[in-house]
């Protein structure tokens, strides 16, 4: 029985992910999705476009993957994607501490073959990995757009910062990285999301002269 509750009790921690807010809102009901919600829709994300992953692409591990990529948030918590530098490596110490506590839970060989794979899926390490990186980085775009923009809005994120998260789309699919900008194009369009500031043109003792 000592397996068994090793494995109920990971199940219960991992309830906890439901009460982890992520930074990206819902359209209905108009609120902050949770990281549970987001790791099932990635999963189902990963089902419904298959056909767009690279040849050979082991689904199911791509899902195994988004199921328990987040499930470190339990204890680090959310970071927006657009957090500076500092607070991306602040946060990546933290995930990694989470790993080390949550995957033990688990009988030690089937824990060490999901941390394994957590460790993949963050180092982007497969075909797989990047597959499932290109969900991830798709997936609140795609809610922020039907939310109106309310999360760029919130976090005072322009087209140029969102165009910088594609390359990683298209590292794990070209054809949703195609989506992607095309998708962050019609959402400057629309107003939803600013347009990338105006490069500042002025030199050091003042705005360029004129012709």
């Amino acid at each position: 029985m000592d397996r068994l509750d090793r494995q109920l009790k990971f199940v219960q921690e991992a309830d906890r992910l439901k009460g982890v807010l992520r930074h990206t809102q819902l359209t209905e009901p108009p609120r902050r999705e949770n990281s549970a919600e987001h790791s099932w829709h990635l999963a189902l994300m990963a089902l419904a476009l298959a056909e767009h992953a690279p040849a050979g692409t082991d689904i199911g591990k791509v899902i195994t993957m988004l199921l328990v990529h987040d499930l470190v948030e339990i204890d680090a918590g959310d970071l927006s994607v657009h957090a500076p530098a500092e607070a991306q490596a602040h946060q990546h110490a933290a995930e990694l501490a989470a790993a080390d506590r949550i995957f033990t839970l688990l009988p030690a060989g089937q824990g060490t073959a999901l941390r394994q794979v957590w460790d993949e899926f963050e180092e982007r390490g497969s075909t797989e990995a990047r597959f499932a990186r290109a969900l991830d980085r798709l997936q609140p775009m795609l809610l922020d757009v039907h939310a109106g923009g309310r999360a760029w809005r919130s976090q005072g994120v322009t087209a140029d910062q969102v165009l910088s998260k594609v390359t990683l789309i298209e590292d794990g699919s070209a054809t949703l990285g195609r989506f992607a900008r095309g998708l962050i194009d019609q959402a400057v369009a629309d107003g939803i999301l600013a347009p990338a500031p105006a490069p500042d043109t002025a030199g050091p003792d003042g705005p360029p002269a004129g012709g």
